[in-house]
């Protein structure tokens, strides 16, 4: 069809990446885990104690942001553990951009639990001043994908990328969201920016998670 040979190139832009991890510790932390959270949520004089955007929640508890600062052994070993993860998945991603032979180092600069109860969500929100965020799901409580109980739902951060769509952009999510099924043991570390949801839970388990946020920087 066409006398010289045409080569169409592949190019990848404005990827968003997110990543998974089983905690191997998991069995044995959880119930300290458990234990510490609801001695603190004991002692909250109200239920988000935290007093970010109270009105975004309902039916939950939430902690002061600084749950993993805590001196237990439990949680200084979580947090030793996210912050190597969260080392790693940086550093996959941005290596190639650094400086030859840099090296950076996550830490974690506001971290909190939500204890969920029958009701309870929270509404679609990004965590400001930070680049990697995560969800560590402590108990999943009756969480289930396929009635979207008490998932976690990210949102295309591509706005309007889909409000067009036919047979050459089939490609795209239609819906504009991605679904995220609560694992226990499982932690989801992604992009600060990505807008996301904690949608209604039902059910008579409490549902609970540890959340946090990072900054990385160079050693």
């Amino acid at each position: 069809m066409y006398e010289d040979e045409i080569l169409i190139e592949d190019i990848s832009v404005w990827q968003t990446q997110m990543f998974t991890v089983n905690n191997p510790q998991h069995t044995q932390q959880k119930q300290p885990l458990l234990d510490l959270i609801y001695h603190i949520k004991s002692q909250q004089s109200q239920a988000i104690e935290s007093e970010v955007a109270p009105t975004a929640k309902r039916a939950l508890y939430e902690s002061n942001l600084d749950l993993l600062d805590q001196p237990d052994p439990a949680i200084q070993e979580l947090r030793l553990f996210i912050e190597d993860m969260i080392t790693m998945v940086a550093s996959s991603v941005n290596q190639e951009f650094w400086p030859e032979g840099a090296e950076a180092q996550a830490s974690i600069v506001e971290s909190w639990f939500h204890v969920t109860e029958h009701g309870g969500y929270h509404d679609t929100h990004s965590h400001p001043n930070c680049s990697w965020c995560g969800i560590y799901y402590i108990d999943a409580g009756e969480c289930a994908l396929e009635d979207r109980n008490g998932i976690n739902r990210f949102y295309d951060p591509r706005h309007g990328a889909d409000q067009y769509l036919d047979a050459g952009t089939a490609y795209l999510n239609g819906t504009g969201t991605w679904d995220f099924s609560a694992v226990e043991g499982q932690i989801v570390i992604f992009p600060s920016y990505l807008k996301h949801a904690a949608m209604p839970y039902f059910g008579k388990q409490d549902r609970v998670i540890i959340a946090f946020n990072s900054q990385v920087n160079f050693i």
